[in-house]
């Protein structure tokens, strides 16, 4: 698990070059916020995450069945990272803050669509 990073993954970096591209300025967050985003916006109230979809439980219900070793363990972790995300929403948002989440593989398939969601929030 030390070799998993958690900063700087593919789908990220994908998504920041995108932004940059189109003339977006964000923030990688140096101090740190609540729930560590990926990328914050403070101007427009927006932070943005982006999810693995095995670390964050995409599809949680079918996907759980098909853990096979350590089962307790992880089905636990797995939910707590879930709970979290649900936290951090829930934080931002009581601070009028717009939270998006992205899931690892909508940023390699859809990152037009994707940032299509970002530009319609920013106006």
């Amino acid at each position: 698990m030390s070799q998993i990073r958690s900063k700087g993954t593919k789908p990220e970096i994908l998504l920041k070059k995108a932004l940059w591209d189109a003339g977006i300025r964000y923030k990688t967050p140096k101090k740190k916020l609540f729930g560590n985003p990926d990328i914050s916006l403070k101007k427009y109230k927006l932070v943005i995450f982006v999810d693995g979809s095995f670390w964050h439980g995409y599809d949680w219900e079918n996907r759980k069945d098909s853990i096979k070793s350590n089962r307790e363990f992880w089905i636990a972790k797995i939910e707590r990272n879930m709970q979290r995300d649900q936290e951090i929403n829930a934080y931002y948002q009581s601070k009028d803050w717009t939270v998006l989440r992205f899931w690892d593989f909508e940023l390699k398939r859809e990152l037009g669509t994707c940032l299509k969601l970002i530009f319609d929030h920013l106006g």
